[in-house]
């Protein structure tokens, strides 16, 4: 489902000059795989993930999702990949405030032509254990609450592949406990997962735990 081969992604740093975030990484995940990859802050955990979603193209080698190889795709191109493949989840929840539960869920909508949009976010949202609140705006729910209309939105699409960046840094131990349980009941159900984190939780409901040191797996 997740194939790199020599993946390196380099950026110039001024006086440093070229730094390499990445360096060489060769990655293999199965479908249906959760796994988690642990690593110091600044070790590249966060890049990596943005090249295997599609949002950084800047790279160099081999880089293949769920089918897809990225190399060289226009911005319309990754933006399909996005938008069909890969589902998102962020410490940071990035919600909007101004909108429900439900319509953040669908905002994914507004770059597909599906139809029956509300129905598929109230879907996801039941799936989340939140079909009772697709009417509440971020504010009026809590920080556990937020990340599963979060977790809620990154499966609108249905997505084969779902990308984690640090899900629970911003969650208590009870709430962590249970968005990682339901990131276990997902991949259960054959959703690959891909999470980098500091948590030992998360780390320890993983399948399969990576180390990411300066830019390389060991």
């Amino acid at each position: 489902m997740i194939s790199t081969e020599a993946l390196t992604r380099g950026y110039d740093d001024g006086a440093r000059g070229k730094v390499r975030v990445l360096d060489g990484v060769g990655l293999q995940i199965a479908a249906g795989e959760f796994v988690a990859i642990v690593g110091r802050s600044g070790s590249g955990k966060s890049t990596l993930l943005h090249v295997l979603g599609g949002l950084d193209s800047g790279f160099v080698g081999e880089v293949t999702v769920a089918g897809t190889k990225l190399a060289g795709l226009s911005d319309r191109a990754l933006a399909k990949f996005r938008n069909e493949s890969v589902g998102f989840v962020f410490q940071s929840f990035h919600l909007i405030q101004g909108l429900s539960a439900l319509e953040n869920v669908s905002l994914p909508a507004a770059f597909s032509a599906s139809e029956g949009e509300a129905a598929r976010a109230k879907e996801a949202l039941a799936r989340v254990g939140l079909g009772e609140k697709t009417s509440r705006l971020p504010s009026q729910l809590s920080g556990g609450e937020r990340q599963r209309v979060a977790i809620a939105r990154s499966l609108f699409n249905r997505p084969k592949v779902l990308l984690c960046d640090e899900p629970t840094g911003n969650l208590d131990v009870q709430t962590a406990d249970e968005v990682i349980a339901l990131f276990n009941s997902l991949n259960a159900e054959g959703l690959t997962i891909l999470a980098v984190t500091h948590e030992e939780r998360l780390r320890s409901a993983a399948s399969r735990v990576l180390t990411l040191i300066d830019g390389r797996l060991v």
